[in-house]
């Protein structure tokens, strides 16, 4: 009989981006976010603009036999002292399906509202590719909104936000 715990051994941590794989991980997702969307339509930060002091940023790092792996990343852009914006969330490819992506996302809008804010919002896209992120988002209780920020109506961008209060 197998008793051995099939649950990936997962750790989040605020990160400074200085892993170079976090770069590497990263540039997937912008390379992914351009084969999805129009230019004018790819809102990701690179690496630089993470590092911006208005934002903190998480990775997700699995633990196992063959050591420890990079798997997921997400973010939060202060747009205010009482809103903030979901950036830059994404799990590997290999590490989908797992609830990686859950899990990261119940702990940044626990750090959301720990940091005192009453809204957290985001934009993704509205191609086939992004309907597994907008089901997650529902799930949390986001719901659509108006474009917010520095953000206009655009056919490739859903808008969603959380009340936290």
């Amino acid at each position: 009989m197998d008793t051995s715990d099939p649950t990936p051994v997962l750790s989040i941590r605020l990160d400074d981006l200085s892993d170079p794989r976090i770069a590497a991980f990263l540039e997937e997702h912008l390379a992914d976010m351009r084969r999805t969307s129009p230019p004018e339509s790819v809102h990701a930060l690179d690496l630089d603009r993470l590092r911006r002091p208005e934002i903190r940023f998480w990775t997700v790092w699995h633990h196992g036999d063959d050591g420890v792996a990079l798997v997921g990343t997400g973010a939060i852009k202060q747009l205010d002292a009482t809103h903030a914006e979901l950036k830059s969330m994404r799990t590997g490819a290999a590490s989908r399906g797992q609830g990686i992506a859950r899990r990261l996302l119940a702990h940044i809008v626990e750090q959301a509202r720990q940091l005192g804010y009453q809204r957290l919002s985001l934009e993704t896209g509205t191609h086939a590719f992004f309907e597994p992120a907008q089901a997650l988002y529902r799930r949390h209780g986001f719901v659509d909104c108006a474009p917010f920020g520095d953000y206009r109506e655009d056919p490739n961008s859903r808008f969603m936000t959380l009340a936290l209060a």
